[in-house]
């Protein structure tokens, strides 16, 4: 990057056609695009976001960023020009009442017609569709652990059928919806899922990155976490990346927030590893929060 320059801590990555990679942070330049190879090509989008969260590329190569602390959606080329806007800026709709926005996450595609849905969030217990002109269609969810409820829906995704898959983050599961938000299953056995893409060419692969416990009385239990774990879409585990604790070692991950793939299956990793560990230090330290993990020649994504 420029000398000078920083991520804070990346929240968010996405990768277009051409394998140019779409990072979104908390620095000083929110939205700085690299090609495969890491190397600088541009930025924009400068006192624009609140709070950066969220980064979507859609099929025609348009980027959607969700900004969580002021409560809105918006479209912009890949150039940074915006074209709309969902939801009010610095707005918030009352709290778990259902309302499109109240610290909305992520956004992800109907693969059939474009639709969005959106993920809302820290403030609501909701996912919003929307047509892909921004009109409002419908929501679904409320608070609470029973099917089809939710507590924090972090992430959201959709897999080439039209399925659609939510990341409960405090809740520890997946849940997964038909695109009419019928709930069909959920799968559990992970902590705190946060980061959610899903990608492959032939076989889809579920990519889930979980965050560790952040409570003082189990902050330092092993085997919880920062990981990243990879599923088939049966739900079936594949692989899992990561330690026993967090770090900074290569084999470490701090809080993976972010995930995406390019078309070689090389998969890119944003942690907000500030927020969640570099600003509670003496003193407070920027920490790494960016990186891509190669996959090797002939190897099977489910082998690595």
């Amino acid at each position: 990057m420029p000398t000078g320059w920083s991520f804070l801590e990346v929240v968010d990555v996405s990768v277009d056609s051409k394998d140019r990679v779409y990072v979104f942070c908390r620095g000083r330049h929110p939205l700085i695009i690299f090609d495969s190879d890491g190397n600088f090509r541009t930025s924009w989008g400068e006192g624009q976001f609140s709070r950066p969260h969220g980064i979507t590329i859609d099929p025609e190569g348009n980027l959607f960023l969700v900004d969580d602390g002021g409560h809105v959606v918006r479209k912009y080329t890949p150039e940074g020009q915006l074209l709309f806007t969902l939801g009010t800026p610095g707005k918030a709709s009352p709290f778990q009442e259902g309302l499109p926005f109240n610290r909305p996450t992520k956004v992800a595609f109907d693969p059939q017609n474009g639709d969005l849905y959106i993920a809302d969030g820290y403030g609501n217990s909701r996912i919003h569709k929307y047509s892909s002109d921004g009109k409002h269609l419908f929501s679904w969810g409320q608070p609470g652990t029973d099917p089809g409820e939710f507590n924090l829906p972090h992430s959201v995704c959709t897999d080439k059928d039209g399925m659609v898959y939510v990341a409960d983050r405090e809740n520890h599961r997946i849940q997964i919806f038909d695109s009419n938000g019928k709930y069909i299953t959920q799968w559990n056995n992970m902590h705190r899922p946060c980061g959610l893409h899903i990608a492959g060419n032939g076989e889809e692969l579920v990519y889930v990155g979980e965050l560790a416990p952040d409570y003082p009385f189990n902050k330092n239990y092993p085997n919880l976490g920062p990981r990243i774990s990879i599923y088939n879409r049966n739900g079936e585990r594949l692989a899992r990346l990561g330690d026993l604790r967090p770090g900074e070692e290569p084999y470490q991950f701090i809080a993976p927030h972010g995930l995406a793939t390019d078309s070689h299956g090389n998969l890119f990793i944003g942690e907000v590893s500030y927020a969640f560990t570099g600003s509670k230090l003496s003193p407070p330290r920027e920490m790494r929060s960016f990186r891509k993990l190669v996959r090797a020649s002939g190897d099977s994504p489910t082998n690595n």
